[in-house]
């Protein structure tokens, strides 16, 4: 118990530490354009309506138009052009160089002006022009420009700009120009009605409430506490994991009593947890790409359908305190998580994963077209983009394959597509056991057929019960003779060798068969059938035998007693009951209904009377049911047959 507390504490913190914990209050579920869903909305306080995104546009670029541009005085301007006329430009006639010296005089008489970066003109403009620390206001127009002289060796070789842009000036005067714009353009007024229930989100209608979002932030950021936050999503974390164990506790004791599985249960969530905490801080917007619903197809491979919704819903519950837009995300992946569970219920054949992964790309879409129908009234608002990430979604859902390998051989919990692999004849085992025990084949392929069917009579795990059934005699491999269904001659080994050792070698087939499990690596859950079938029970004929010889018991009962322990399960108690009569009713010489019938009432009260059905759950209900089924499976089977007449030539 201490350990299932510390790991699900821990697991519930290591959640909540690895998603980003954002800085913002309530937000609203809505769109411009759609039908407010919520009630009434009404002005918690006072607030300021923010200006629209064209409004501030519009009159900052205003601001920029009626801002003062600065330029700094270059008092040696005119000497460069002069020098560059002598020096670079020799070799221009003298009458064509004294024209030219004129219009450099005539130029920097007036001023010539440079283009500040990012303008075309400056006609109409302000311009502060700077003297060292003193500065007088000019137009812009006032002065030459590049722009007022044709293209030529005067403006493009010879001058040089006598006023120079100072940008850094510039710069502050546009930033105190527009630090003064207001950013607001009413105020909204505490219990002010904002929307109604059903109306219509306009345009307006969006702009104020995205204006309660921005003073919702601010007023949080002000009272944020990272510890306060982190403390209520762990005790949300903790409350849903307590949740699970009640159910856990009360449905399915065996899970929460075996420390691997809570184990498994709890990784589980963690690495879809980590997935889905990585994806919201790369982007938000692709929670939904992560294949959340590996979850609730791993729990119900590895148990069972109620498991799985459960175990599915305490992970999506977990998981929307902690991603955006929880109420979407909760619906997606509750009803996804539902239908792969649905879609997995009977997972036989590796190529229904992908009958699984249509499913749920066929869920994703259907739900989100509901959802842009409902909230548009049409389809123009579907992206091709949601439904890519619904397809890649689907896609990255086929790694539960190997990961159901990965878990199953790290853990050590059977599934389902295991136990159909061992139910294949062609598995080394049974097929040394074809080979060699033929007779001891033929009883096991028998006994798994009737188990088969009594479990899905009286309920239970029929799969795991066939494939036990298969193994439960693979120990008879070691000395196949000694056992009656494999002698072929009169020749009886048994004969030769006091009855202690006797039921020594057959007693031994159990330790055998389990040596063989472990060679064949089988699983433990088929192990246990091995251990089982035979309970604590004695080898009946040489136990006889030796009472026979010794009536006052002066002898070791031990040495003819099976090892147990007893069968702990309805699956290994009904075989056990049914490898019991189907070889007790195949060496009856007269298969009259009454002599059959006899003989189950007979073997199953013997077990009952031993103790053996003490440890399991089957219920006289169930002992009924199974009386009356193998009363007509060994009828059906051994049944007289017709003697045919013989045919002269």
């Amino acid at each position: 118990m201490l350990y299932k507390v510390v790991a699900m504490l821990v697991t519930a913190l290591a959640i909540v530490v690895i998603f980003p914990h954002t800085r913002h209050g309530v937000h609203y579920d809505y769109k411009v354009g759609a039908v407010w869903r919520g009630a009434d909305l009404v002005a918690p306080y006072d607030f300021a309506v923010l200006k629209s995104a064209d409004e501030m546009r519009g009159e900052e670029e205003a601001e920029r138009q009626r801002a003062i541009v600065y330029y700094r005085v270059d008092s040696t301007a005119r000497e460069t052009a002069l020098r560059r006329l002598e020096s670079e430009h020799w070799n221009v006639e003298s009458g064509e160089r004294r024209r030219l010296r004129k219009q450099i005089d005539s130029i920097y008489q007036i001023g010539y002006i440079a283009m500040p970066e990012g303008f075309t003109d400056l006609e109409g403009r302000e311009v502060v022009v700077l003297q060292g620390n003193v500065g007088s206001m000019h137009k812009g127009n006032e002065y030459i420009s590049a722009a007022d002289l044709d293209a030529g060796l005067l403006r493009d070789s010879l001058l040089v700009p006598s006023l120079v842009p100072d940008a850094a000036r510039t710069a502050l005067e546009l930033e105190s120009r527009l630090s003064q714009i207001s950013y607001n353009s009413q105020m909204v007024m505490a219990g002010d009605h904002i929307v109604s229930k059903g109306e219509e989100v306009s345009e307006e209608k969006a702009l104020i409430i995205r204006s309660l979002e921005a003073e919702n932030d601010r007023r949080f950021s002000d009272s944020f506490s990272l510890a306060g936050q982190m403390g209520g999503q762990l005790l949300l974390a903790i409350i849903a994991f307590t949740a699970l164990s009640m159910f856990l506790k009360n449905t399915r004791h065996p899970i929460l009593e075996d420390n691997r599985k809570v184990t498994f249960v709890l990784l589980l969530i963690l690495l879809m947890s980590a997935v889905e905490a990585l994806v919201t801080r790369v982007n938000p917007d692709w929670v939904l790409l992560v294949p959340l619903c590996i979850v609730p197809i791993l729990m119900r491979v590895f148990f069972d359908m109620r498991v799985a919704l459960y175990i599915h819903l305490t992970t999506v519950i977990i998981l929307a305190n902690l991603v955006p837009n929880s109420f979407e995300f909760i619906f997606y992946q509750l009803i996804t998580g539902m239908m792969s569970i649905i879609a997995v219920r009977d997972l036989e054949r590796r190529s229904q994963f992908f009958v699984l992964a249509l499913v749920i790309f066929l869920s994703y879409s259907f739900i989100y077209t509901a959802g842009v129908l409902s909230q548009d009234t049409n389809l123009h608002a579907i992206t091709a983009e949601r439904f890519l990430m619904f397809f890649l979604n689907a896609i990255l859902t086929l790694l539960a394959y190997p990961l159901i390998y990965l878990f199953e051989k790290f853990f050590g919990i059977t599934t389902s597509l295991t136990l159909l692999e061992l139910s294949s004849t062609g598995h080394p085992a049974l097929r040394e056991l074809s080979r060699r025990a033929p007779g001891t084949f033929q009883h096991s392929m028998q006994v798994a057929n009737i188990t088969e069917d009594l479990m899905g009579e009286i309920g239970g795990n029929a799969l795991l019960a066939k494939v036990g059934a298969l193994y439960h005699d693979i120990g008879k491999t070691r000395n196949p003779f000694y056992f009656t269904e494999n002698q072929s001659s009169d020749f009886n080994p048994h004969g030769e060798l006091d009855y202690a050792e006797s039921a020594q070698i057959i007693t031994s087939h159990v330790t055998d068969g389990l040596e063989l499990a472990r060679h064949y690596h089988l699983p433990t859950e088929v192990q246990d059938f091995i251990r089982t079938h035979h309970g604590t029970t004695y080898t009946g004929y040489f136990y006889a035998k030796e009472l026979e010889r010794h009536p006052d018991r002066d002898f070791d009962e031990s040495l003819f007693r099976y090892p147990g322990p007893r069968p702990y399960s309805r699956e290994t108690a009904v075989v056990m009951i049914v490898d019991t009569v189907e070889a007790a009713c195949r060496s009856l010489k007269v298969h009259s209904k009454e002599a059959t019938d006899k003989m189950v009432d007979q073997l199953i009260d013997g077990k009952i009377a031993a103790g053996q059905l003490d440890n399991c759950d089957l219920t006289y209900g169930d002992i009924s049911r199974i009386r009356r089924i193998l009363k007509e499976k060994m009828m059906s089977i051994y049944h007289v047959r017709v003697e045919y007449p013989t045919v002269k030539n």
